[in-house]
């Protein structure tokens, strides 16, 4: 008997996998694919020496993660941290730009500037507590309430029609929605706010690192840690009942509730059972990878220093295109997030070229190519852009939930980011990691805190177990090999 399986490797099984190793536990690690990442893998999509991130490419949490601070991510894998951490450009030319710094922010977004500053400063300060809030469980009493205060009244205001009520121009607001419009959700909506304020947070202390090498930089550390504590994983290992793992005494699923349901479903109390079977999955997106002769040509200064651009327009007009994917439709001019990794990380392109990593949102299932619309919205902020094109490659949302079971119907956030979604995940319960099987747990995305490389799904889970099944408490899981 093992004392640890773990199923599927990707960013949150990878950390639960860390954890349980650090405590001096057998782990094995069973994945599907050929190597090990789930979100975290970078390849040659389209031509040699062109790194390419299949899924995530920045990583907004990843320095305010506890469990990643607790591993010294920072002081495992090298990470490019842009000053300016995000932009929105506008029409005529006019950008509203995230520096890390605060204070720089404000200056530069005119009239509501101030407005700014006071929407944002006590996030910033109190930006530990934000992270312990939103990083975490939300049925439980927060370690920091003034800061959680703070946030909840913030997410609150601009989660509703009031959200535009501090604000007298356009880019102060295109700024917030761009970096709302990640949750996937209509705008405005608490859930997408609560995502937007806690990334605008980030972007001011820590930045939204770029991992050199790619994404797979940090799944290599994560492995490497695992395997230099006893840990082995075994790729190209599909496991499709819980009866083909090797007896242990816990077991850790980095899986969706589908996925659960199919490993033990008829193992699980009717209950359980019925709550996964409800549990929804969100819209999805679809991808554009590109390689470029040249950086691409912004017609707003300061856009080609910013690690990720929300290409979107306007509040109103991110707003519409993401209220359009959630009534089910394609928008034409569709929000589109946009990072070129080979502008902080030569090693990701020849010398002379560029890669860029895009994708759009749109509806759960859609098997349409929106490559001519990102193109078409990239054209119009960035005139030229078409001319630099060399190749591009099209992932659509049936594409993305065919690369990884986790994202269902192409939902990379493994579950629906409203309300709902965010407290059933996947069931309403103190210890949602726990499933009814005696030692065996949900590690997944679709679990607490939810979506983004952050490894705390797994880190909960991993913390549990080792309470639960060992009597263990948690490990140091700093930068040491035995």
């Amino acid at each position: 008997m093992t004392d640890v399986a773990v199923v599927g490797a990707g960013p949150n099984g990878l950390a639960a996998a860390v954890t349980m190793a650090r405590a001096g536990l057998e782990v094995r690690v069973f994945e599907a694919a050929p190597t090990p990442g789930g979100g975290l893998r970078t390849a040659e999509l389209m031509e040699p020496a062109h790194f390419h991130d299949v899924c995530s490419a920045v990583h907004p949490m990843v320095l305010a993660s506890p469990f990643f601070r607790r591993f010294e991510l920072s002081r495992r894998v090298s990470l490019a941290v842009p000053d300016v951490s995000y932009g929105s450009p506008l029409d005529g030319g006019r950008v509203a730009l995230a520096y890390r710094s605060l204070e720089r922010t404000a200056t530069e977004l005119g009239r509501d500037g101030a407005a700014y500053r006071r929407l944002m400063a006590p996030l910033v300060r109190g930006v530990e507590g934000v992270a312990d809030l939103t990083l975490n469980q939300l049925l439980r009493i927060p370690r920091h309430p003034a800061a959680a205060a703070a946030f909840g009244f913030r997410t609150l205001e601009q989660g509703s029609r009031l959200w535009n009520a501090r604000f007298r121009e356009d880019l102060a607001p295109a700024l917030l929605s761009g970096a709302a419009a990640h949750a996937v959700a209509p705008l405005p909506s608490v859930t997408a706010a609560g995502a937007g304020l806690m990334l605008g947070a980030l972007g001011h202390v820590g930045g939204w690192p770029v991992p050199h090498g790619g994404s797979a930089a940090i799944a290599r550390a994560l492995t490497a840690d695992i395997e230099a504590h006893g840990g082995v994983i075994e790729t190209g290992r599909r496991i499709s009942t819980l009866a083909e793992l090797p007896p242990a005494r816990a077991t850790l699923l980095d899986v969706a509730p589908p996925a659960l349901l199919g490993l033990a479903g008829d193992m699980f109390p009717a209950g359980y059972r019925r709550a996964l079977e409800a549990f929804r999955f969100g819209n999805a997106a679809c991808k554009v990878d590109f390689i470029l002769s040249g950086p691409v040509p912004w017609a707003a200064g300061g856009l080609a220093d910013a690690g990720t651009v929300h290409v979107g327009g306007t509040r109103a007009e991110t707003a519409d295109a993401e209220n359009q994917v959630a009534s089910g439709r394609h928008p034409d001019r569709p929000y589109v997030l946009v990072s070129q990794p080979s502008r902080f990380d030569a090693g990701r392109a020849p010398a002379g070229r560029h890669i860029l990593w895009t994708y759009c949102h749109v509806p759960a299932g859609s098997t349409v190519d929106m490559s001519e619309a990102v193109m078409a919205q990239l054209e119009r902020f960035a005139p030229g852009f078409r001319d630099l094109v060399i190749q591009f490659k099209v992932t659509t949302a049936a594409g993305l939930a065919a690369y990884d079971e986790n994202y269902v119907g192409g939902d990379f956030s493994a579950g629906r980011m409203d309300l709902q979604g965010m407290l059933r995940r996947p069931v309403l319960g103190r210890v949602p990691w726990r499933t009814p099987l005696p030692g065996v747990y949900l590690c997944s995305s679709s679990t607490p805190p939810g979506p983004g490389v952050t490894g705390m799904p797994g880190f909960h889970a991993a913390s549990y177990a080792l309470k639960d099944m060992f009597g263990l408490g948690v490990p140091d899981l700093g930068h040491r090999v035995p």
